[in-house]
């Protein structure tokens, strides 16, 4: 399997352009299933994730193509199986988001359990309760089977605001019969994509953006042309790397509304950028210095569902705050287990304590040293790149699989901006 070489001491420095939203992609691409005219996707990332996803289209007997970079066209007459191979089900959770779409066009859906990072237990119990509440029924015996022979419209209250059970259930809601309220719904940038490309179907959906989904169900989906939204989790990510290597970065195809809420989090660690249109610039110039709490207390940066700080971040500011002079608290309240790689921070020389599964507490500035690491999933595994270019030395990281499941060309571009990194 490739690893990463990486020469610490060497600044960021350049352009480039933002990669297509993952965390969109993926749900749209299961969304092709809901009608048998061709869909064109536009700003597809060429990553590992997209690919599976891709791979499970085509095992239901639908015909991909990619008339252009970063663009396919999926078309899909008549569906010709109702199971998501298991082979591509352990490599990636977002095949759960096969369910939805299955359940409407077919009426049944089998889904192996899934796989993808681990940080911890992932709980399906959501995506359950709003597909029986939309008049399907679950059985688990090795596999999930749904079964539905009509669903139909109801007034669902998620009881947590989880994006996948938010975008499964909208997927099964747009062709049931009559109206559909989902209120506790997520609204992430990526959710919100799902919407906006499901509307260009013909589907009716009002509160987009919002906890409360109205959704009126229709007979019929139609073929679209949409372009997937930019990565405000890749921007944040070479937003801290910029700013921790002491390097100056422009970054293009960016949605300033999507990063207003790292724009705070990053604020406090003494980190700023100048946005104007779509474009937005990291100078040289960084504060790096945690701005305290009036009193002179520590600040907390935690993440919460959107418009909250995003979870994916919480491992990219941890170790950004490594490199910046005073002491904050991340609590990571989402996932018990995304925090355990900070010990391999701890090992390469940052000042960290883990309190408990979800709070770390970091003073820095620390000086770090090269390392053997090993990335346990995509947002550490990126964590651990911005870790390593800051270090003294040579580290290399295994397990690079897992970076490549979310960033896109990753050695190719950091290599474009000047960095020491490449691929064995």
């Amino acid at each position: 399997m490739d690893q990463y070489l990486i020469e610490g001491g060497y600044p960021v420095s350049g352009t480039l352009r933002a990669s297509g939203n993952k965390n969109a992609a993926l749900p749209c691409i299961a969304a092709a299933l809901l009608t048998g005219e061709p869909v064109l996707l536009r700003n597809v990332p060429d990553i590992e994730d997209v690919q599976v996803m891709l791979e499970v289209y085509r095992s239901l007997g639908g015909a991909v193509e990619s008339p252009a970079a970063n663009t396919y066209r999926l078309s899909l007459g008549d569906i010709t199986g109702s199971e998501v191979p298991a082979e591509y089900a352990k490599r990636i959770r977002a095949s759960i988001l096969f369910a939805g779409p299955l359940l409407a066009r077919t009426g049944r859906a089998v889904l192996p359990p899934p796989g993808g990072d681990v940080i911890g237990r992932r709980r399906l119990d959501t995506h359950f309760l709003a597909l029986t509440e939309l008049g399907a029924q679950v059985a688990a015996n090795g596999a999930y089977v749904f079964s539905a022979p009509a669903l139909r419209g109801a007034d669902i209250f998620l009881d947590e605001a989880s994006v996948t059970a938010t975008e499964n259930a909208v997927m099964a809601a747009v062709l049931a019969r009559g109206e559909t309220l989902l209120t506790n719904a997520a609204g992430e940038p990526h959710v919100q994509d799902l919407c906006r490309m499901l509307r260009l179907m013909g589907a009716k959906i009002e509160g987009i953006g919002s906890n409360v989904l109205h959704i009126r169900g229709v007979k019929k989906l139609s073929g679209c042309d949409f372009e997937i939204g930019a990565d405000f989790m890749e921007v944040g990510s070479f937003i801290g790397l910029a700013a921790v290597t002491r390097g100056e970065l422009t970054i293009e195809g960016i949605l300033p509304r999507d990063i207003r809420p790292a724009k705070i989090a990053f604020g406090k660690l003494g980190i700023t950028w100048e946005h104007e249109g779509s474009v937005i610039h990291v100078p040289r110039r960084q504060a790096l210095k945690v701005n305290q709490d009036l009193g002179g207390m520590i600040p907390k940066i935690d993440d919460a569902p959107w418009p909250g700080f995003p979870p994916d971040l919480t491992s990219i500011v941890t170790v950004v705050a490594t490199q910046v002079e005073g002491t904050v608290l991340v609590h990571e309240k989402m996932f018990e287990s995304r925090m355990f790689f900070v010990d391999k921070l701890i090992g390469m020389g940052a000042r960290i304590v883990l309190c408990d599964p979800h709070r770390a507490v970091i003073s820095g500035p620390a000086r770090l040293s090269a390392a053997e690491l090993q990335s346990p999933d995509v947002r550490a595994g990126m964590a651990m790149i911005i870790a390593a270019m800051c270090a003294e030395g040579s580290s290399v990281i295994r397990n690079v699989y897992q970076i490549e499941r979310g960033y896109e060309h990753v050695v190719a571009r950091l290599s474009s901006l000047g960095a020491r990194i490449r691929s064995v």
